[in-house]
């Protein structure tokens, strides 16, 4: 068995999330009575937030990479970023990294694409729905994406940085992001939404969303990295 590392606390809620993803799919893979060995460093949300928020890219990716640097000296064999939005910066800290890096973006595409979905929206920080990593690879995976509206955005993006990241589930919120998503499905004919924040999947729990197909985000990331531990 492998040993995972997360670097996780952005947010900590989303993190709990993991952990608890990991042992039960682990226990669920591995019936054997054994429990995952697991490495997290939970760092500063809003330090690297502010570094994003600052387009202070090379200082994000040099924090993102010493802290990876900690999980290998911890004895991780691998590592993941457990947020969407670090993956900005996920080729450089790839390239830096010195254990093998299990990517978000890389886990949602290709359950996309294995649901044989056609045209996406994403739903996240306003760094994530703005970002190229998204449409990148789904482009690659031969997937078109959509974003909301500008005011849609907006939103989202209050939303998620003012409530979801602190743990606050309103069911008001809830009934607005699903009125996001319908919006997206109405004008642009989305067959599925990324929830491109592991925040979501605390709010949008279900598989579907406004009736199209919703991916959520965290739990593909820790079906891949089960994977890695039991390769």
């Amino acid at each position: 068995m492998k040993t995972a590392g997360i670097v996780g606390g952005i947010g900590p809620e989303s993190t709990i999330e993991y952990y608890r993803g990991i042992v039960r799919l682990y226990r669920e893979r591995n019936p054997d009575g054994s429990y995952p060995k697991i490495v997290i460093n939970s760092i500063d949300a809003a330090r690297m937030l502010g570094l994003f928020g600052g387009n202070q890219i090379p200082e994000a990716t040099d924090y993102l990479a010493g802290e990876v640097e900690r999980l290998a000296r911890a004895g991780a064999d691998f590592g993941a970023v457990a947020a969407n939005t670090p993956h900005l910066v996920f080729d450089a800290l790839e390239r830096r990294s010195p254990i093998p890096l299990v990517s978000i973006v890389e886990a949602t595409c290709g359950a996309a694409k294995a649901r044989g979905l056609r045209r996406v929206g994403l739903l996240g920080t306003r760094y994530t729905m703005v970002a190229r990593f998204y449409p990148d690879g789904l482009r690659r995976a031969g997937i078109e994406m959509t974003l909301p509206s500008p005011e849609d955005q907006d939103y989202v993006h209050g939303k998620y940085m003012g409530e979801l990241v602190n743990g606050v589930i309103r069911p008001e919120t809830k009934d607005g992001l699903l009125a996001v998503v319908e919006r997206m499905k109405s004008r642009d004919g989305i067959d599925g939404v990324i929830l491109g924040g592991t925040e979501l999947s605390l709010i949008l729990r279900e598989e579907y969303a406004a009736g199209v197909a919703a991916l959520d985000t965290t739990r593909l990331h820790v079906e891949e990295i089960v994977a890695r531990m039991l390769s």
